[in-house]
């Protein structure tokens, strides 16, 4: 039985670290890839359980988001810790530098927009 056909149940803190990066790529899709050739993140059967609504992506970047859906489910480590202080890196080093300047910029680029809720999520 493949995840993509039958999407697993997502634990609630799972859903919510997958709905932020969701957020912050869709707005680094946004800004650096444009328009062209973008579609809703709904499209996508695995990435369907995030329920963003109107999110859209580029291919490439609804690659990644994919990519790290898959890595999120497969984490081996209970309670999972934040990516940053995890001893066991999850992601291929190319991916995990894109995450890292993606969090980077959509963070300070959201934050400056007026949404501090993200403040709470960054220090706690």
């Amino acid at each position: 039985m493949n995840t993509v056909d039958h999407p697993i149940a997502l634990t609630g803190k799972e859903l919510k670290d997958l709905r932020l990066l969701a957020r912050f790529i869709a707005c680094w899709c946004q800004v650096h890839h444009g328009p062209a050739g973008r579609e809703p993140i709904a499209a996508a059967a695995a990435l369907a359980p995030l329920a963003l609504g109107d999110a859209c992506l580029c291919p490439e970047c609804r690659e990644l988001l994919t990519y790290a859906v898959a890595r999120r489910r497969a984490c081996p480590l209970d309670p999972k810790p934040a990516c940053k202080d995890c001893p066991i890196h999850c992601y291929k080093p190319v991916h995990r530098a894109t995450i890292r300047n993606i969090m980077r910029f959509s963070g300070r680029h959201l934050i400056l927009r007026g949404r501090f809720d993200l403040l709470w999520h960054y220090f706690f």
